[in-house]
């Protein structure tokens, strides 16, 4: 069995986020041997960690014109490197929203590696989460980032998982160099490539208008759920609703069997 590309695998764990972290990576050339990279830090992040994982083991890989595959289940460290990287250059290493890029350093670390020491004139299969140069540049990036989703018995990604999850407990984790045929991971059981996921969008949470409580005839209007509570709690018929907006409040008295015209004292 003989294969022409450099297989990678990488993970990050953290415990506490942040907390004590550990970042892994296992490195499979086509002569034949393997390599087992892996450290942990006291305080740090798990997107610190899953960004760690690709910096080190590119680190550790001889320039050349054989071409790298990056297996990681990280998300973040797929986009950031073949999409978000362009813009957070182009405008300074800020946001859209105009904030510092978090992680630039290792970010910056990452972009020197994939697109200036493993760069070619010749064209380099990228798939679809291949990192390219920036359009206009006659150079492509032999490195190719591919997601490959974790805990799901992938061999190398589990083997990552276990190094890294070791960093982030303190433990003395026996990292393996040495020929394929003595490894004991099928570190070639690789899934058909799978399209990346979207980054879910967070969910802005609305503020709550009041929070209205009922008791003993009374309506009152609290402007946070403790001092709502504090009223309801452990009384025999209290009823008691978040409320989004001054309409919603006359919806909630009309459930409750009241007027929409009943007084509610601050």
């Amino acid at each position: 069995m003989k294969f022409k590309e450099i297989i990678v695998f990488t993970d990050g764990a953290c415990s506490g986020n942040p907390g004590r972290g550990g970042w892994a990576s296992i490195i499979a050339y086509p002569g034949g041997e393997i390599q087992e990279l892996g450290s942990g830090f006291d305080q740090t992040t798990n997107n610190q960690m899953e960004l760690m994982g690709p910096i080190k083991a590119l680190k550790n890989i001889k320039e050349g014109t054989t071409e790298i595959i990056i297996y990681t289940d990280s998300v973040y460290v797929i986009r950031g490197i073949t999409q978000w990287i362009w813009g957070w250059r182009q405008k300074g290493w800020k946001t859209g929203e105009g904030g510092e890029v978090a992680n630039k350093a290792q970010w910056q670390d990452l972009f020197d590696l994939v697109y200036r020491k493993f760069s070619s004139s010749s064209p380099a299969a990228t798939g679809a989460s291949g990192a390219e140069s920036p359009k206009g540049s006659k150079s492509k990036t032999l490195v190719r980032f591919q997601f490959v989703r974790g805990h799901k018995g992938v061999p190398g990604n589990e083997r990552c998982d276990e190094i890294a999850v070791g960093f982030t407990k303190g433990r003395w984790v026996d990292l393996y160099q040495g020929p394929l045929l003595q490894y004991p991971v099928a570190i070639y059981d690789i899934p058909e490539d799978e399209p990346l996921p979207e980054i879910k969008a967070k969910v802005e949470k609305k503020v709550a208008f009041s929070y209205l409580s009922y008791l003993s005839g009374v309506v009152y209007r609290h402007s946070d759920w403790g001092s709502c509570e504090r009223r309801v709690k452990g009384q025999s018929g209290a009823k008691f609703k978040k409320a989004m907006s001054s309409e919603d409040e006359g919806k909630i008295l009309s459930e409750w069997g009241l007027s929409t015209s009943t007084p509610i004292k601050e």
